[in-house]
């Protein structure tokens, strides 16, 4: 048993609209408009031997108001380099979770994280590959710098790829939407990308008009709030502003859970 922790690597609150365009603003500044009002937090499990994120992202994709130095500041700031990254899962394949993946800081791409494995869903990768073309030029070039020069590992709908960390598919948000755990006796945490993306969801059952699949995403969130509750789990929250880590602590028929944040 190893001693770990797990740290949220905070990359900014944005308002984004219908156009899919990240305008930062502040953590307590409304969204725009219409706008949905999204923060980015990859999560960096640091151990004895492993430096593990869950997640990778923002990146520089979506323009001025974003760069891949935020992301390695952070780990910085942890002790962590970008070479010391070991592995990398991620939930789904949109752009928000996965463009700190590469850069193109020095005016070409280049892998941000050159040692990592990458580890997505095989199902997800190989469906990409047939929607790409219907992004834009840069995701483009990204996504196929990545399938061309990351060492990409895939999972299977349920897999312990690594010691400590298992995945399962679960659906909703898209179609290959994964759950990814760790457990390593001392430390046990969660995360499910934008199926529990921020803490609110906790207490609300709603069926979002974003997810691939709203009522199996329903589903999922259910399942994985009580494995959280009766398993003594963190939640890591991908999108949450001001509490990305949080334990369910206690259950009532009619309030709900009690979170307690980390």
């Amino acid at each position: 048993m190893s001693n770990s922790t797990v740290v949220p690597l905070y990359e900014g609150t944005f308002s984004v609209a219908i156009d899919k365009k990240f305008n930062r603003i502040d953590r307590n500044e409304p969204p725009a408009k219409g706008a949905l009002k999204l923060s980015i937090n990859p999560f960096l499990i640091k151990s004895d031997d492993q430096n593990i994120l869950f997640d990778a992202g923002i990146g520089d994709l979506f323009g001025g108001d974003t760069t891949i130095e935020t992301i390695l500041e952070n780990l910085a700031d942890n002790g962590v380099s970008d070479y010391e990254i070991s592995d990398i899962f991620i939930s789904h394949l949109h752009f928000d979770h996965m463009g700190g993946l590469a850069n193109r800081e020095n005016g070409y791409w280049e892998l941000t994280f050159p040692d990592a494995t990458i580890w997505v869903s095989e199902g997800g990768w190989k469906k990409q590959h047939t929607l790409i073309d219907k992004e834009s030029e840069s995701n483009r070039d990204f996504f196929h710098f990545i399938d061309s020069m990351a060492n990409i590992q895939f999972l299977s709908d349920e897999d312990t790829p690594i010691n400590n960390v298992s995945t399962k598919t679960i659906g909703g948000h898209t179609e290959f939407h994964q759950a990814i755990y760790f457990d390593n006796g001392n430390l046990r945490c969660l995360m499910a990308g934008d199926v529990i993306g921020r803490r609110i969801s906790i207490n609300r059952n709603f069926a979002a008009k974003y997810d691939f699949m709203p009522k199996q995403s329903m589903q999922a969130r259910d399942d994985l709030k009580k494995f959280a509750h009766d398993n003594d789990y963190i939640i890591l929250a991908y999108h949450e502003t001001d509490f990305p880590m949080f334990k369910l602590t206690d259950f009532d028929n009619k309030s709900g859970y009690t979170v307690k944040n980390i």
